[in-house]
């Protein structure tokens, strides 16, 4: 196969023109070309030029070599990478007759998804363990606070099949380094399972929450088929641990799962398991994370000022952003989970506290733009031990919905009145999006005053970036704390806890994974080390 890239073509481009500009590069007929693929497309949409499509193909063509040679000084036409995934084992007969314990995987988001699939695949039949419920039951929990302001505590954003990746953008790009090609492996499988093609090749994919739902209930299928287990309501509570290797979990109300390989696929919000690890004494330390507020802007602002005069063209979509700022007080501010034409959701996992996050729906056509403000903070803003960063995020929301009126209700402020240091008492022309509602007030009470100094200096540094970024008729709600899991469940080169034989920290809430790619690429790395341990 041989790759090209950067072929430009214009936005509106007519279906066979591809095919047209691959032969012109290469200067093939059209009989030389057997196929192409789309790697990946982007666009340029800069003011100054025209708008346009850029493409990266894969091609099988006559005399590959040929060309190959032909081309060997153009950096832009080279020998395609091998993306393909390779299983690294095939689990022992020994594992369908039941003389060894099969693989256990605690928690059902992305990376206990891919953790679980790998598995199956590989034929070790694994027993997956989530204590929220199926994704459509766990859908009318949600919408239970988001309308009628009641809380399931093991059935919410954050907890059931999917993880909380169900009830976001959806977004599956991802910066980790990847050599292997994993992230391929979980694009794939989310195509196979009903995600759209597009995923395979745009630059940003994203699915998009519904679109999620069903998504995941197949690959849960598939699990199933291969001869794996889900079991739903399935709360760990305890770890059976001797001589340093880990022999078993503790399930609320049931008896204890024998297990010598688990796979601590938790979230960033199973607090109460992270407890119930530092008991048992597995090793952990506080790691950074970051706090701040979500912010909601007209949609078509984002469009006009990071399109231009290609706001609004459909086949561009809604526009996003990416925004950084290093405060004098020596913070960094930054844009967190962008959500073009989405909303802002409650996502808390425990009463009497509130917690936002954003999602949009693949068609991304709400009219209000949101992402998170935040700010890094480090062990050393919440010192105390492991556990230190989960207290203070409880703190944190505890005073939110105490600000919000302690009925699930988000507190809020217009981006003029927080600047100014004045509390609101109308909305303008923006109006939020948040479910229950958004309770007006002064949100310099809702976080550290370094927190605040530092987003009020980012903000209209911001502006400077993206007009009108800073206007005062923006929405401001809080409290966004769950950015990312506050601790580390440490794992050496063999993928194992420290100090536990047999227990694999992985994905968000072990602290090696940051969103949905991330999570689900970690889950197979994990998932490989698990397979090749039962051969050491």
């Amino acid at each position: 196969m041989i790759r090209i890239t950067e072929l430009r073509l214009p936005i509106a481009h007519a279906p066979d023109d591809l095919e047209l500009a691959i032969l012109k590069r290469l200067n093939l007929s059209s009989k030389d070309l057997i196929s192409f693929a789309i790697f990946k497309r982007s666009y340029d949409a800069r003011k100054n030029v025209a708008l346009a499509f850029i493409y990266t193909v894969d091609l099988s063509v006559k005399n590959e070599a040929t060309v190959l040679k032909k081309f060997a000084n153009d950096t832009h036409v080279r020998l395609s990478p091998d993306t393909s995934y390779h299983f690294v084992a095939k689990a022992p007969e020994s594992i369908s007759s039941g003389k060894v314990l099969r693989p256990v995987v605690i928690g059902f988001g992305p990376c206990g998804i891919f953790a679980a699939l790998i598995l199956a695949q590989m034929g070790f039949k694994p027993i997956v363990l989530e204590r929220g419920k199926q994704v459509r039951e766990r859908t009318q929990d949600t919408w239970g606070l988001w309308r009628k302001n009641i809380l399931n505590p093991e059935s919410n954003v954050q907890f059931g099949e999917g993880g909380a990746g169900t009830f976001s953008d959806g977004k599956l790009y991802s910066q980790i380094k990847d050599p292997k090609f994993y992230g391929r492996k979980v694009i794939k499988e989310f195509v196979k399972a009903g995600a759209p093609a597009e995923i395979q090749y745009v630059a940003k994919p994203h699915i998009g929450t519904f679109r999620l739902v069903g998504v995941v209930e197949k690959m849960r299928q598939e699990i199933i088929d291969l001869g794996g287990e889900i079991r739903f309501s399935q709360k760990v509570i305890g770890f059976d641990i001797e001589s340093d290797q880990i022999t078993g979990v503790k399930i609320e109300g049931q008896p204890d799962l024998q297990a010598k390989h688990v796979v601590l696929a938790l979230g960033h919000s199973a607090r109460d398991t992270f407890k119930a690890l530092h008991d048992a004494g597995v090793f952990m330390e506080a790691k950074p994370f970051s706090v701040g507020f979500r912010i909601e802007h007209p949609q078509s602002l984002i469009d006009k000022a990071r399109l231009g005069p290609h706001a609004g063209n459909e086949l561009i979509g809604a526009a996003d952003y990416k925004l950084v700022h290093h405060a004098k007080n020596g913070r960094a501010v930054y844009s967190f989970c962008m959500c073009p034409g989405g909303t802002v959701v409650a996502a808390t996992s425990e009463p009497n506290r509130v917690v936002t996050n954003g999602m949009s729906q693949y068609s991304r056509n709400e009219r209000n733009a949101n992402a998170g403000i935040v700010v890094g903070i480090t062990p050393e803003d919440y010192p105390g031990g492991p556990l230190a960063g989960l207290e203070f995020q409880r703190q944190l929301e505890s005073k939110a919905f105490e600000l919000g009126g302690g009925t699930y209700e988000a507190p809020g402020q217009l981006v003029g009145d927080f600047l100014e240091g004045k509390a609101s008492t109308e909305f303008r022309s923006v109006l939020p999006s948040y479910k229950p509602g958004v309770h007006l007030t002064d949100l310099a009470q809702a976080l550290p005053a370094y927190v605040i100094e530092a987003i009020r200096e980012a903000l209209p540094e911001f502006e400077k970036q993206i007009k009108g970024f800073s206007m005062k008729d923006a929405v401001l709600t809080g409290v966004e704390t769950r950015t990312s899991s506050p601790l580390r469940i440490t794992r050496g080169s063999n993928f194992q806890s420290l100090n536990i034989k047999g227990l694999y920290p992985a994905g968000e809430g072990a602290g090696y994974a940051g969103g949905i790619l991330s999570a689900g690429v970690d889950g197979i790395k994990v998932a490989e080390a698990v397979a090749l341990d039962y051969f050491s």
